[in-house]
């Protein structure tokens, strides 16, 4: 029975260290049910209706509800042998004939063009029109690339390979698949070794990598479920959830069992594990709850940009952080109670017979200067601070497409060879228009007069006709634009303003009772920005007073909570700093293996945002509750900063390397978008425990002394009873 004033995390310990056996089998059951119930529904894939956003939203509805989408189409490109170069001459001919005899046969497909060759005679080229829509087009397209398989193993002297929406969409997720699996190989056992390293016990290294796989899995049942409310969007989350499951996982059971230790080597071994475990739960169990909540609400914030990859994202993270917080206040207390005595180490034996609690003398020894010289030192911390966020002024966003995708994936690379040989069977730019009956015929000619306003400008393919489409009813028309340009390209972008702002008014916009919108990829990627730009002040607001009303309930401070803000804040424009100079330049292209597409993705900002005040706030929680529990024992403040940092200083530095080993292996994962928010996240880890926590933090709370504790409402800490 918990005890009237104590943290509910004392009573649930209490309760799982008394009786261990059932508090395991619970918590694997709940791991069975989770599993079970998300495999029995399976994963709601989102719709392609739910990725519309903005006037290329609009168009795209005009287009599904006229019957206007463009169908699915996989192309079979046919050129000379890479070794041999030249011209594919004839035998490349028998090849789309083979191509086209193959697939017209297939049931997925409905028509095979006949062979189109480039402009200078490199290429063949069949296209293959699916039926369905692009998600169907997915469980089709294997069928397709057998068969062109079959007729490259028929024509070794050519080069026969296929692209397309479909086969891209596969490839890039298999890809990233398989690069998941590689990271995870490299993080648990990289995570197991530092773990080891901190206990000098197996056992206590192996419990919480248990703990994090655990609640990864049991996350990603729940997200099966959750799903149905915010639908995946196609297989992003689980990468985030396994980040996520990794880093908060490991770290909430460090943080205890380290906590737990300390306790009884504080008392020389005279306690048991069991009260051990109880007293860990009062402190650290209260961080972690807190620290989990401050995780939840940051990520939650994601929700705001109405946005169907950020939510899902935002669900799997939530999910996987709160099962890692359960497991840790419930069945970590209980493995403790039940095995305690099997991850002390040796190392941990000789301290508890010694009563000598781990104090890092380096610390201690870095932060006397500090405290003599807090006003030079902050000065010092902020100025580093605003030379690595400077970049940030200077960042440039993109949305990822096509050609950021890793050419490692086959269908990437042959898109590349494919619209260098057929520019115009590239991006292209879709115009829709919808009419009413009386000015239909109208729209149409308008549409034609657009065309004609493009040939002979080079924003726009001029190998190819532009294609205009109408609907059965005739009151919608699409009129197809070919692009010659990467869709992130200035000349694209050119292009799309062109036709936006002068194009479609001079002609579309002249005509009474009709409506007109622009989409394709191109469209998309603008759109897609635009929102983020005017939904992002919204999530750092909610962000950020979430964060002070968790800090505030925390520490029972304003001052505390308004600074822990401000770090977090510092600690983002860092990270975006790094994330500018890093990938709007080549230099680091050969080390992270990427190639710099002179952008940052406009995704990965708000990312990094959402999980870095997560998991700053989650630091802070640990190393400012150590302070002030040396202030309540009556210590200064100057004296408790010392105490409380020098004192967490070894559980939370091995927290940020295992954190940081985490993110650092999804630089492995060969998609940019990747690379990015592990830079991003990497950095901002780094520099919270060299500047902020070490300059900045004991800096600013030695200047500000008992006033650190102030809020209106409440005495401060030392002074309570």
């Amino acid at each position: 029975m918990a005890v009237r004033g104590q943290p509910v995390t004392v009573g649930i310990a209490r309760w799982c260290a008394t009786h261990p056996w059932r508090a395991i089998v619970g918590w694997l059951l709940f791991l069975v049910v989770c599993v079970g119930a998300g495999s029995a529904v399976g994963t709601n894939k989102g719709q392609f209706s739910d990725f519309w956003i903005g006037e290329a939203g609009r168009a795209e509805a005009i287009a599904a509800d006229a019957g206007l989408t463009p169908p699915p189409v996989e192309r079979v490109l046919i050129t000379a042998d890479r070794g041999k170069g030249g011209k594919p001459g004839a035998a490349a001919e028998d090849a789309a004939r083979d191509v086209q005899r193959r697939m017209k046969d297939l049931p997925a497909v409905v028509s095979v063009a006949g062979p189109k060759a480039a402009r200078n005679g490199s290429a063949l080229m069949v296209a293959v029109t699916l039926r369905g829509d692009k998600e169907t087009a997915k469980k089709d397209v294997d069928a397709l690339l057998k068969q062109t398989e079959a007729v490259r193993s028929e024509h070794r002297d050519l080069r026969i390979e296929q692209t397309g929406s479909a086969s891209l969409s596969n490839g890039v997720n298999d890809k990233q698949g398989q690069d998941l699996q590689r990271t995870e190989a490299i993080s648990l056992p990289v995570t197991f070794i530092i773990l080891f390293v901190v206990f000098g016990a197996v056992l206590a290294a192996g419990i919480p990598v248990i703990l994090a796989v655990f609640a990864f899995a049991g996350a990603v049942g729940l997200y099966s479920l959750a799903s149905w409310i915010t639908p995946d969007a196609g297989g992003a989350a689980l990468s985030v959830i396994f980040m996520m499951g990794m880093a908060v996982g490991v770290d909430y059971s460090l943080f205890y069992l380290k906590r737990a230790r300390e306790e009884r080597e504080r008392t020389g071994g005279t306690i048991s594990h069991a009260a051990a475990v109880e007293l860990a739960a009062a402190t650290s169990g209260r961080a972690i709850f807190d620290s989990g909540l401050a995780v939840a609400f940051a990520l939650g914030g994601l929700y705001l940009m109405d946005d169907v990859i950020f939510s899902s994202i935002a669900s799997g993270a939530i999910l996987v952080t709160l099962v890692a917080v359960a497991g840790s206040l419930t069945v970590l207390p209980a493995l403790l109670a039940r095995l305690g005595h099997r991850t002390d180490g040796r190392r941990g034996r000789r301290r508890t017979a010694r009563r000598a609690p781990e104090q890092s003398r380096m610390w201690s020894a870095m932060l006397r200067p500090v405290m003599r010289r807090p006003l030079v030192t902050l000065l010092v911390g902020l100025a580093a601070t605003a030379a690595l966020a400077l970049p940030t002024l200077g960042m440039k966003l993109g949305t990822e497409g096509k050609d950021t995708f890793p050419d490692s994936v086959a269908a990437v690379a042959t898109y590349e060879r494919l619209t260098a040989a057929y520019p115009a069977d590239g991006i292209a730019h879709l115009v829709l228009v919808r009419s009413d009956a009386a000015h239909a015929e109208q729209a149409k000619a308008a549409l034609r007069k657009l065309a004609d306003r493009t040939r002979g400008n080079e924003l726009f393919a001029q190998d190819g006709a532009p294609q205009l489409r109408t609907s059965q009813d005739g009151r919608a028309a699409m009129l197809t634009l070919p692009v010659p340009y990467a869709e992130n390209g200035p000349e694209a972008d050119r292009s799309l303003a062109l036709l936006r702002d002068e194009l479609l008014p001079a002609t579309v916009g002249k005509v009474a009772g009709t409506e007109a919108a622009v989409s394709g990829e191109i469209a998309y990627g603008a759109d897609y920005a635009a929102h983020q730009e005017e939904r992002l002040p919204w999530v750092i607001l909610f962000v950020s007073l979430t964060t002070l009303a968790i800090t505030y309930a925390a520490f029972r401070s304003v001052v505390m909570a308004v600074l822990s803000v401000l770090l977090n804040l510092a600690a983002v424009m860092v990270s975006w700093g790094a994330l500018t100079l890093v990938f709007q330049g080549t230099w680091a292209e050969g080390p992270l293996g990427f190639d710099s597409t002179g952008f940052v993705g406009s995704r990965t900002p708000l990312m990094v945002f959402a999980i870095l005040v997560g998991l700053s706030t989650d630091y802070q929680i640990f190393v400012v509750s150590r302070i002030k529990e040396a202030v309540r024992r009556g210590i200064p403040t100057r004296e408790a900063v010392v105490d409380g940092i020098a004192g967490s200083a070894s559980v939370v530095t091995s927290a940020a390397v295992i954190m940081v080993s985490v993110f650092v292996s999804f630089l492995f994962i060969d998609r940019i978008e990747m690379k990015q928010i592990a830079v991003g996240l990497t950095v901002a880890v780094l520099f919270d425990a060299v500047v902020l926590r070490a300059l900045i933090l004991p800096s600013a709370m030695a200047l500000l002394g008992d006033s650190c504790w102030w809020s209106p409402w409440s005495a401060a800490p030392g002074r309570r009873t």
